[in-house]
């Protein structure tokens, strides 16, 4: 099933990617923080960000867990829903800035909807003295190393987070992926290799290069893109058209205005009101698709 929206708004911005729960058991995976704000490193007050501020305020439960792949620890921010029923595990894969607190605080507003959020740090073990997004110096130092990974290698990572998300008691097995930006995209090719996968979102990011990819994604996909982001928006209909040819169900909604990574940007109430509507309104379309699970 194919399915195309055009959503509208108002305005125009072009923007880049540069630009009480139970917990799982201790065990050698795992490293949990007592306290976020010696994570955050700041104390609440004036000059804090919005995401900051979120991450400190957020009465839910917040950690770091090390999930092994071999002999690579990988850092997983993990943030858990105040309900009393299992739920489902949504897989966050962060923008080519790294995992930075944006997509830490997205992850609190994912389990805010409801759902175990999972969001691994894919340039954990970089270096010797890079280990995690943090370490590096600048946005443009992590977007360089990101760069330079090799696609096999964050699949590999991906799928070991994965393995290790269906364990948590309080998951009910089933297993999303989303991702925005350059995580978008590998969320897209997650889908062709993850065939327990219940669905996969791809927020303004590119789909598989060889149309053959397509033919081992068992899960629908759901796409968000902004009307302003046509380099993105230009690979739509070779994705559309590869995924009608292997039966696969896509739907997306292309937002009329809004600049490429909108989910960020649209955060700022005092931003592009294209940005703001689209950002709003994908958010709504995300839990509505959960709320289906």
């Amino acid at each position: 099933m194919l399915k195309k929206t055009t959503v509208l708004s108002l305005g125009l911005l072009l923007a880049g990617c540069n630009d009480t729960d139970p917990t799982p058991p201790v065990d050698e995976q795992a490293h949990h923080d007592e306290h976020l704000e010696h994570d955050v490193g700041v104390e609440q007050g004036e000059g804090m960000s919005a995401e900051l501020k979120r991450l400190t305020e957020s009465p839910r439960h917040h950690e770091w867990v090390e999930v092994k792949n071999g002999e690579k620890t990988i850092h997983t921010w993990v943030v858990y829903p105040e309900v009393s029923e299992k739920k489902p595990v949504v897989m966050l894969i962060h923008e080519n800035r790294g995992l930075n607190d944006w997509a830490r605080s997205m992850a609190d507003q994912v389990a805010e909807a409801g759902y175990i959020a999972v969001a691994p740090d894919l340039l954990s073990d970089f270096s010797e003295t890079e280990k995690k997004t943090s370490d590096f110096a600048n946005e443009d130092a992590a977007r360089t190393a990101l760069g330079t990974l090799k696609p096999e290698n964050v699949m590999s990572d991906l799928q070991a987070v994965a393995d290790w998300a269906k364990t948590i008691p309080s998951a009910d097995g089933k297993l999303v992926s989303a991702g925005f930006c350059w995580g978008g995209s590998q969320s897209f090719q997650f889908a062709t290799q993850r065939d327990d996968l219940a669905v996969a979102m791809v927020f303004y990011g590119t789909g598989p290069a060889e149309a053959s990819a397509y033919a081992g994604i068992s899960a629908p996909v759901f796409g968000f893109y902004g009307g302003a982001d046509e380099r993105v928006n230009a690979t739509i209909p070779a994705s559309e058209e590869a995924m009608n040819a292997a039966g696969k169900s896509f739907e997306y909604k292309i937002y009329d205005g809004a600049g490429h990574a909108f989910m960020r940007s649209g955060e700022d109430p005092n931003g592009d009101p294209s940005n703001v509507t689209a950002r709003n309104s994908a958010f709504e379309w995300m839990k509505e698709i959960l709320g289906e699970l």
